[in-house]
């Protein structure tokens, strides 16, 4: 079992959600975090949640990860921070839910640009380091609906199925490195995403905590195994 206590990481979209619960879960283990955010008052709030979590350091930064100097700056803040990066998690997106013929361009600009370029700036800001670092691991916050297609989310299922495809492509470029890619593919989480009330669907969807969970048993394996894929769906849904 791999050790995580003083190993460096970038959670994007840190601030709230999944990401809040990956960044609490990766400082309680000791490792120290930065994490970004488009909302400079989202990651004033959610820092002292973090810290208070364990013995992790913690840093926020204001980033907007379809930015790509913006992204690149986070992570070379990161490497000042605390020597050098280990772990990326791309959890930062959004989700715009309309039918192709109402949804605007820019939505569904914001939508990959979020979800699936954002991760490849990331990624792609962040390989140098780990290189240097002699290894790493990055973790794709992914989903369901990206297997799984339905009405109103032609823009948010794509994101999802690409960024899929991008792990799987980046897994084979970088294994070599001693760089370990995964992807989780959570189905319902009760979180307040899209809008959504925080505690909608609590009584039988995954928690926040659920997917944190996944993320820490990933880091924890092993270097000569990769569980590359992982699917996190709740146990009992409402029936049909």
């Amino acid at each position: 079992m791999e050790k995580l206590t003083g190993k460096v990481a970038i959670v994007t979209g840190g601030s709230r959600g999944i990401g809040l619960a990956i960044a609490r879960a990766l400082v309680a283990e000791g490792v120290h975090v930065a994490i970004t955010g488009r909302s400079a008052a989202q990651l004033a709030a959610a820092a002292p949640t973090i810290e208070s979590a364990g013995p992790g350091a913690v840093e926020s930064l204001q980033a907007d990860v379809r930015a790509y100097d913006a992204v690149e700056r986070a992570v070379a803040a990161t490497v000042a921070r605390f020597g050098g990066l280990d772990i990326l998690i791309n959890n930062a997106g959004v989700g715009v839910f309309a039918d192709v013929a109402s949804m605007t361009p820019n939505q569904w600009a914001d939508v990959i640009e979020t979800n699936l370029t954002g991760p490849f700036n990331a990624c792609h800001a962040s390989l140098p380091h780990m290189r240097r670092r002699g290894g790493g691991f990055i973790i794709n916050i992914s989903s369901l609906a990206g297997d799984n297609p339905f009405v109103n989310g032609a823009a948010y299922c794509a994101s999802k199925a690409g960024l899929n495809a991008f792990s799987e492509a980046l897994m084979q470029e970088v294994r070599y490195d001693n760089i370990r890619v995964s992807y989780v593919l959570p189905g319902s989480v009760a979180t307040g995403f899209s809008g959504r009330a925080e505690n909608a669907g609590a009584d039988w969807k995954a928690s926040s905590g659920d997917v944190a969970e996944v993320v820490l048993n990933l880091l924890r394996q092993d270097p000569r195994s990769l569980v590359s894929r992982v699917e996190l769906r709740p146990s009992k849904p409402p029936r049909k």
